[in-house]
């Protein structure tokens, strides 16, 4: 939702009304994962995406519909689904998109909060109830209502509420997990916090930093790294410690540039480095690497690739089982780095290392170039 807050306060600044729709769930295929958002005007203009084209239309009649009665709505949409087929989603899946009416300029509201603390980089979530069972067996709950939300930070107290307080502290702890895994996710509890109903669906929608990619060396292919990572949204670091290579001119679309030894810079970040984060090493050069590797290995970063030829990062194995590092430890290093797609060039290179610290992320299987031989690379057909 991130990346549509400026759309949203250049309507509300106009006057205009704005509905706001978010991808809760996805049942099977579908062409955008939870918390992928769209915001729509009272004038039917658009910002972001629910399905990347195949439902747009339809939401977008949803949208205006919530703002002319001002009422939320969880709308799905389907393969088997007449509307939702014609409307173009030939996925196979089924896409439920959470449709509300947004108050984004009344003061204190969790909107607003969420909003302040993303542009500040606080990590925040945004729960929301997104659907309600039947009427609450009780006056005690009845407060709950379709579209309540509060935000929530690492620190300081929630903002808003889902309907009484048995609720919210449960919500708590719901937000606290999604925080801690960085993603967002849907839970169940009953009115009053209760762990075994499903009464009341609440939506996570988690704000985490962008994840962070630190290049060490700064070399050709670091320029094509940095551009095809910050496309997937990464905040990228160039560290090289020769004064005349890491320049801003030179890797202008660097967050961070700095003049310094690698292993040096990582001892002073280590610690903020998350399991979604990188470190990839470009140098292959042994007095830069297995410093830095070894220090890269005390961190919680979820991939470290190297840069080499296979006898170049079998030279630096040797270097790092002399410095103590554990077998174990070696295996987190993805070397020669990349996925093995015969990249050649700098561009097709950051391709192969991008796509591999995805599919480490992920968990999925792909063929990376340290489980494969011979040389890493063949020579083109044309």
């Amino acid at each position: 939702m991130r990346e549509i807050f400026e759309d949203i306060d250049r309507w509300v600044a106009q006057g205009r009304r704005v509905a706001l729709a978010r991808v809760v769930a996805l049942d099977g295929s579908g062409p955008r994962d939870p918390g992928a958002a769209m915001a729509v005007s009272e004038d039917g203009e658009v910002a972001g995406s629910v399905s990347g084209g195949c439902v747009e239309g339809a939401v977008v009649t949803e949208a205006l519909d919530a703002l002319s009665t001002g009422l939320p709505r969880l709308c799905t949409f389907g393969f088997s689904d007449e509307d939702a087929f014609s409307s173009g989603l030939t996925c196979g899946g089924v896409v439920h998109v959470f449709v509300e009416p947004l108050v984004p300029d009344a003061p204190g509201a969790p909107y607003v909060r969420v909003r302040e603390w993303v542009r500040a980089g606080v990590p925040c979530v945004l729960a929301t109830i997104v659907e309600l069972a039947d009427a609450p067996r009780s006056t005690a709950h009845a407060q709950c209502v379709l579209g309540a939300t509060v935000a929530f930070r690492t620190e300081g107290e929630p903002v808003g509420s889902l309907g009484g307080p048995d609720l919210d502290r449960a919500v708590a702890e719901g937000a606290s997990d999604a925080l801690r895994a960085g993603r967002v996710t849907t839970r169940h509890y009953g009115r009053g916090g209760e762990a075994d109903r499903r009464d009341v669906t609440v939506f996570f929608d988690v704000f985490a930093p962008p994840r962070r990619m630190i290049v060490l060396g700064a070399v050709d292919f670091t320029a094509a790294l940095v551009q095809v990572a910050k496309l997937l949204d990464y905040r990228v670091t160039v560290c090289d410690a020769r004064p005349a290579f890491a320049t801003t001119t030179r890797f202008p679309a660097a967050d961070v540039v700095v003049v310094d030894w690698p292993h040096r810079h990582l001892e002073a970040v280590a610690c903020e480095l998350t399991a979604g984060d990188a470190i990839c090493l470009l140098t292959h050069d042994e007095k830069f690497d297995v410093p830095a590797i070894v220090v890269a290995l005390r961190s919680a970063v979820g991939y470290i690739g190297a840069m080499g030829s296979r006898g170049t990062h079998a030279r630096r194995l040797e270097r790092l089982r002399s410095e103590g590092v554990s077998d174990a430890d070696c295996a987190r290093v993805m070397a020669p780095i990349g996925v093995d797609i015969g990249a050649r060039t700098p561009e097709e290179t950051a391709i192969a290392i991008c796509a591999e610290i995805i599919a480490v992320r992920t968990g999925s299987p792909v063929p990376s170039l340290r489980s494969g031989a011979g040389p890493i690379h063949r020579r083109s057909a044309r």
